[in-house]
């Protein structure tokens, strides 16, 4: 059994799809970055890197390649798995937290959990997604951003 951890956070921006766990999310600003800026895929793709040895998703996926400029995160974790199943890994469970003020994600949690069960072949019951605020502190409190951590398990 393997462990890693995940975090990444970037700023929100009016007139941007707002993209959360491979799932678009109704709201008037989205996630600013190279790719689509999914702040929770890539928090799961850095923590099953992690987890496996194998660094971070800058070092798989740099934002000076042109090839993963508007990327979606959910192929570059399909890509991550692939990376881990070469070494004999597979994901066994992960869990996750997203940093936000506004929008809510509670009624989305389900999506967002099909998603990630479909993109990482584990079945839903090994997938946690919860939410929080920072109670209006810093730049997560104020709204101007948005971040997630994640934990993960590796088998193999």
């Amino acid at each position: 059994m393997r462990v890693g951890i995940g975090y990444d956070i970037h700023r929100l921006m009016e007139g941007k799809p707002l993209i959360l766990g491979g799932v678009e999310i109704p709201y008037i600003k989205g996630l600013v970055g190279y790719s689509d800026a999914d702040v929770l895929l890539h928090a799961v793709s850095d923590a099953i890197l992690g987890a496996a040895s194998m660094g971070d998703i800058g070092m798989h996926f740099p934002d000076t390649d042109p090839r993963y400029k508007g990327a979606s995160s959910a192929s570059l974790l399909r890509k991550v798995i692939d990376l881990i199943s070469r070494k004999g890994y597979r994901v066994n469970n992960v869990d996750i937290v997203v940093i936000a003020e506004e929008p809510k994600i509670g009624v989305f949690r389900a999506k967002i959990s099909k998603k990630i069960s479909d993109v990482l072949h584990i079945d839903e019951s090994r997938i946690s997604v919860k939410a929080t605020t920072s109670e209006g502190v810093g730049s997560i409190g104020r709204g101007e951003a948005i971040a997630s951590y994640a934990v993960v398990t590796l088998e193999g």
